[in-house]
């Protein structure tokens, strides 16, 4: 499913900068948002249920036993804010990349991810949701410190490549939750976690952008902080052979 959404990502990335020479931002938005309109109307006109999987519960649910995911879930929210907001702000504040840089950037990410996906997919059945994500995290304390100091643009374009490689491994965090959640937990477990998730997007870029006006070294800084908190939380994920028992 990855792979389907980096494709998509390749398509919609290619036509942004395509049109970019042509339209203006408001035009552009007006064109796609057209679009997704029309995505939506198409939505509202499938079936998506699964009548083989248990019945879900259908209230939101707040379980103490699921703890560990529901901090993975906020932490990578938390970290998803730094990529998305703050290390795309450093290249066009501080570097002065163009529209067409960081789209190109984005095309490039998701091919990556295109082949990329179905690999890590494998790797979590392999080694476990553990190993996964403390690479993911170890990887990411130095990722952000650099971040912090890089000084070519070369660097800082290489950098938000791996950046964005290392966030398709929190793929691990709902693959850990299905091993222990109960099944007909699972959809609203999920809402929950996307809730979750989004709590650290209301509040991190106002007070990130606060501390950027102080030095914008600091974001990253705490990026890499939170990524040592994950990444010592994680080693709370039991392996495989202990949940299965």
């Amino acid at each position: 499913m990855r792979s389907y959404s980096a494709a998509s990502n390749i398509a919609i990335g290619i036509l942004i900068y395509l049109l970019t020479s042509v339209l203006n931002y408001t035009q552009m938005y007006l064109l796609l948002g057209s679009l997704l309109c029309a995505a939506g109307i198409w939505g509202f006109r499938q079936d998506p249920i699964d009548r083989d999987v248990p019945l879900q519960r259908k209230e939101m649910i707040f379980r103490k036993k699921y703890w560990l995911f529901y901090f993975l879930t906020f932490m990578g929210g938390a970290r998803r804010q730094i990529f998305v907001a703050f290390a795309v702000f450093l290249m066009v504040k501080n570097f002065q990349f163009s529209i067409q840089e960081v789209t190109a950037l984005f095309v490039v990410n998701n091919v990556i991810n295109y082949f990329l996906s179905p690999l890590i997919g494998k790797s979590i059945i392999r080694f476990g949701e553990r190993k996964v994500l403390s690479l993911e995290y170890g990887s990411l304390i130095f990722i952000f410190l650099a971040y912090a100091v890089v000084q070519s643009k070369i660097v800082l374009a290489i950098l938000y490549i791996l950046d964005h490689i290392f966030f398709n491994f929190a793929i691990a965090i709902r693959t850990y939750f299905q091993k222990v959640g109960d099944p007909q937990d699972i959809a609203p477990s999920m809402a929950m976690g996307f809730t979750i998730n989004h709590i650290a997007a209301v509040f991190l870029p106002a007070v990130g952008g606060l501390l950027w006006m102080v030095d914008y070294r600091i974001p990253f800084v705490a990026g890499a902080a939170m990524s040592m908190i994950s990444l010592l939380a994680v080693q709370m994920i039991r392996v495989e052979e202990e949940i299965n028992l």
